[in-house]
């Protein structure tokens, strides 16, 4: 049972990676924290998968400090393995995809929407563990006792979304690149993307975890 919830986590992060990827292909936005990540990106000359690597670390010790509980295998699978896998897949899609026009990042973003949906409900049914980044809005409303997780998350998210903006323009974006790193997709990923995860769970991931329940029954 433990075997396939690890596997599932695992597949679950190599496929969030590879709409992470998509996402920034499709340059119409990307969730909040990666839009975060997207305005150090710019600012920070180091590859983005070792990036990744250092701001989670981070992340990772304020959990560790405050709540470590919700800390599992999964959150180091997130942690070593997102980043270098979106870089990789980010660069790979551009060898495909040179100047892709409105019509194919429209495209992109659809996909990538549907793919990293797809993968969180494999990590999430596993259940071995949240992302870095998701610890910190459950720390602060289920230890910390600041409001309902929901919005927190929405608080949090918006934090990542200005800061994100700010050391974008500061790493010398501009106003007119901004959309690419904090667009529809965004908003979509921000608010749209919770019932799309639930029938992927519904249909799929708890289905598969289940039946292996049930073998280990018979």
């Amino acid at each position: 049972m433990l075997k396939r919830r690890i596997l599932m986590s695992l597949f679950g992060v190599i496929i969030c990676a590879i709409a992470v990827g998509i996402f920034k292909i499709a340059a119409l936005g990307v969730d909040p924290f990666q839009s975060l990540m997207s305005g150090l990106d710019k600012l920070i000359p180091i590859a983005f998968g070792t990036l990744y690597v250092i701001v989670n670390v981070i992340l990772l010790l304020f959990s560790l400090i405050a709540d470590r509980t919700k800390i599992g295998i999964a959150t180091f699978i997130n942690l070593f393995l997102l980043g270098y896998i979106t870089q990789f897949t980010y660069e790979f899609l551009q060898t495909i995809i040179v100047d892709p026009g409105m019509i194919v990042r429209a495209a992109c973003l659809i996909v990538g929407i549907v793919v990293i949906c797809f993968g969180s409900a494999f990590y999430m049914t596993a259940n071995l563990g949240v992302s870095t980044y998701d610890a910190v809005a459950i720390v602060m409303s289920e230890k910390w006792k600041l409001g309902k997780f929901q919005y927190i998350r929405i608080a949090t998210d918006v934090v990542c979304v200005v800061l994100g903006t700010i050391v974008f323009l500061i790493g010398g974006g501009t106003w007119r690149e901004v959309p690419t790193v904090v667009g529809i997709g965004t908003i979509i990923t921000a608010f749209f993307m919770g019932p799309l995860i639930e029938f992927f769970n519904e249909k799929i991931a708890r289905p598969l975890l289940n039946s292996e329940k049930n073998k280990e029954s018979e």
